[in-house]
């Protein structure tokens, strides 16, 4: 049966269906191994829009430079077709190639190091099944020393903590079963905790307190007040957020509107409530700046970003900022306008966003770029505006912070 069932095949098959191999097991591998491919969102980094599928040559842009994903059809020459089961699962859990070349965490080894053998292998079952594509991949354009990617033994003394997966024996099955989900495969953490200057993500008392990704801030998973990350959603917020890409607060914009739309928009009802159990349960993260007090509406900022949003942005978000639920996006009371790192709001007025492609809502709604239209100066003026308006109350943005993000690629 290898390479005979296409990958837009069996995207859509349910994974319920009875297996059509001759081989029950071998099927059942493979179909488990479709889903675990979803819930760790490597069509993401593995898939260039317009390419073929899975066969990787997708820039990863670093502070260091932009490192390539790797082809992992089964070629056997530019994929990973000569590789084993047991060199893939080293790589899964030690970070080490079919070669013995030292990888990059740009691959979330670092997470994916809790992932069981049996789910590596039956990942590796279902990348043997797709259609192999000879596409070699660049090399990383990164600086020396950092090119040679022996350096990524010290790194790895440093940062990297191999390990299997440890439930906590005093928490519930959907509990342990969340844990697992959200700090492997899922990886969370890769996006939403800080990174030290060598790249590596901090852990202990700030994982999951927000960190910065492709040009956005993706915010605390923790509950931090009612200003900003999701402390104020309920659990249906979170679960229906995961699996549709909207609820009743806002919709997945951004990095995050993909990994709904290419992963988590998959996972089963259960797995969406492993994850909210696990998420919902992570330590509270006090402010550092304490509860803000909004600018008066007198303040010369205040007036003149009133005005542009009145002129731009009300038709669509409301006078008041009531949005239309489900649609347009809600901004009093917004956790993404109050969030203490304006990146993604700004990044939002500048370059626009889309939302994400679910079967719950398969018509996505777009908000135009208004990077042609407006200065620095008015971004910044209609962002401070919004953060401070409606009964928000957040720090003003700064026209420096908005050329920042403009000039980004």
């Amino acid at each position: 049966m290898k390479h005979l069932l296409t990958p837009m095949i069996l995207a859509a098959i349910p994974l319920a269906m009875p297996a059509l191999a001759q081989d029950q097991n071998t099927w059942s591998s493979v179909q488990r191994g479709l889903y675990l491919t979803r819930m760790g969102d490597c069509e993401a980094c593995h898939t260039v829009e317009g390419g073929e599928w899975m066969a990787g040559g997708f820039g990863l842009p670093t502070p260091f430079g932009v490192i390539y994903s790797a082809n992992l059809t089964p070629d056997e020459e530019t994929g990973i077709g000569a590789w084993s089961a047991d060199d893939f699962y080293r790589a899964m859990n030690e970070g080490i190639s079919h070669d013995e070349s030292r990888l990059y965490p740009a691959f979330p080894y670092t997470n994916f190091t809790v992932v069981t053998r049996e789910d590596s292998d039956a990942i590796f079952a279902y990348l043997q099944t797709i259609e192999p594509v000879r596409n070699r991949i660049p090399e990383p354009e990164i600086p020396f020393p950092l090119d040679i990617r022996t350096s990524m033994r010290g790194w790895n003394l440093l940062f990297f903590d191999e390990r299997d997966f440890e439930p906590a024996p005093e928490k519930s099955e959907l509990w342990n079963r969340g844990k697992y989900i959200v700090e492997g495969l899922a990886h969370c953490s890769a996006c939403h905790s800080p990174r030290n200057l060598l790249g590596a993500q901090q852990g202990g008392a700030a994982s999951y307190t927000g960190g910065h990704a492709e040009g956005w801030y993706a915010p605390s998973l923790r509950d931090t007040g009612p200003h900003e990350g999701i402390g104020e959603w309920s659990d249906d917020d979170l679960a229906a957020f995961l699996k549709t890409g909207r609820n009743g607060r806002t919709a997945a914009i951004g990095p995050m509107a993909e990994v709904v739309q290419k992963s988590t928009q998959y996972l089963t009802d259960e797995d969406i409530a492993a994850i909210v159990a696990y998420i919902r349960d992570l330590p509270f993260d006090e402010p550092e700046i304490g509860d803000p007090e909004p600018l008066a509406e007198s303040d010369g900022i205040m007036i003149a970003g009133g005005e542009i949003y009145a002129t731009q942005c009300a038709a669509c978000h409301g006078i008041e900022g009531e949005g239309v639920e489900r649609m347009f996006g809600a901004l009093a009371g917004s956790s993404l306008a109050q969030a203490t790192d304006p990146t993604s709001l700004v990044h939002i007025i500048l370059k626009g966003a889309r939302s994400a492609v679910t079967d719950a809502y398969p018509t996505p709604h777009a908000m135009p770029a208004f990077d042609w239209k407006l200065t620095d100066e008015e971004v910044a003026q209609v962002a401070t505006f919004v953060r401070n308006a409606f009964g928000n109350a957040a720090p003003a943005v700064n026209p420096g912070e908005v050329s920042e993000i403009r000039d980004e690629e």
